[in-house]
């Protein structure tokens, strides 16, 4: 103790372990949506991500009732532990999205969705009871783009519109192993190409400080550089060259999930749960729910201040028509008076 006193320490480097064993204690939380078209892989990529099964009692349903099905919100939640650490995952799917013939509508049933978490955490934050609140705001939209249309097609990007200043959008192609390399970065540049034109804001990795570690910095230009992430999904374990991997087995070969040469797999996992969950979730909680939050409280200001002005108008309004019924009821009154005497005369006159 002397010896540590003596050479000025005080104790506050410690703060970080105790933070770490607080967050260990309590887990983490993590709401990811996926949206786009049925048949892109939304369901294997997710489960692939995670090494879970969330889809176990999911149904398929045929192309006849698909083309009427309109887009609904399922939700699916899981604990996963890994070496002590507990993640509450919640992954937001919406099926029924693209697959009708008219889509004009389809993106409500999300935005709904997300600003309903919205209001739901608000109320809660504004509540007597602010220790256990539940945080199901959406962190992370995966939006999953078809590799068939080699970009983005006009409900992509009225969806991406309307959900960017709401959630984290992160684009994904679908089902890269249909695309030669040099496909996959046309289409990657393609992509770029009309997110900017349309003015569509994706989730922006952080910059990295001057002191930041340096792997770190390689690792988060390496994941800019990437986007959109072109992805291959599976659950299917394959025996290649003696050893058991993860891919899709063709005539011509094996497609591995977690190989950097074949899919952006192992990229997108690295970028969602290693390094840049706790900035999605920063980013959800300072960017957008703040500007829902300061949105709906000027709104509740506005309509009370409206309230208050119109009260007196609405007072004046009562009181000019008492006025104008009082009127009413003074000429009647007249009226009655004058035909009672013109009653009177004609009596002293018959008399």
């Amino acid at each position: 103790m002397s010896s540590r006193l003596g050479s000025g320490y005080v104790g506050f480097a410690d703060l970080p372990n105790q933070m770490h064993r607080k967050s260990v204690k309590k887990g983490f939380e993590f709401t990811l949506m996926v949206v786009g078209e049925s048949g892109l892989g939304k369901s294997t990529l997710v489960n692939s991500l995670f090494l879970t099964d969330l889809y176990k009692r999911r149904e398929i349903i045929s192309a006849k009732d698909r083309i009427k099905k309109t887009v609904s919100i399922v939700t699916n939640t899981v604990d996963i532990e890994e070496k002590g650490i507990r993640l509450k995952l919640t992954v937001v799917d919406t099926p029924g999205f693209g697959d009708a013939l008219n889509n004009e509508k389809c993106e409500e049933a999300i935005i709904n969705y997300v600003c309903d978490q919205y209001e739901a955490y608000l109320q809660d934050e504004s509540g007597l009871n602010r220790r256990n609140i539940v945080d199901n705001r959406v962190h992370c939209c995966l939006y999953f783009i078809s590799p068939y249309g080699r970009g983005l097609k006009p409900i992509d990007v009225k969806v991406m519109k309307s959900l960017h200043d709401k959630v984290n959008i992160v684009p994904v192609i679908a089902k890269a192993d249909t695309l030669t390399k040099p496909e996959i970065q046309r289409v990657k540049q393609r992509v770029l190409e009309e997110i900017e034109e349309n003015n569509i804001k994706i989730y922006q990795f952080p910059e990295c400080d001057s002191d930041e570690d340096e792997d770190f910095v390689v690792m988060n230009k390496d994941l800019k550089e990437r986007l959109p992430f072109a992805v291959v999904g599976s659950n299917t374990v394959i025996m290649k060259d003696g050893q058991s991997v993860i891919g899709r087995q063709y005539p011509w070969g094996v497609v591995e999930v977690e190989d950097a040469k074949h899919s952006d797999f192992t990229k997108l996992r690295n970028m969602l749960i290693r390094t840049h969950m706790q900035d999605l979730k920063e980013v959800t909680r300072d960017v957008h729910y703040e500007n829902f939050r300061s949105q709906k409280l000027s709104h509740s200001t506005n309509t009370s201040m409206n309230e208050s002005i119109s009260a007196p108008k609405a007072i004046d309004d009562t009181d000019k028509i008492l006025r104008e019924k009082d009127e009413e009821l003074m000429k009647m009154k007249m009226m009655v008076e004058q035909l009672r005497r013109q009653q009177e005369q004609l009596s002293a006159l018959q008399k």
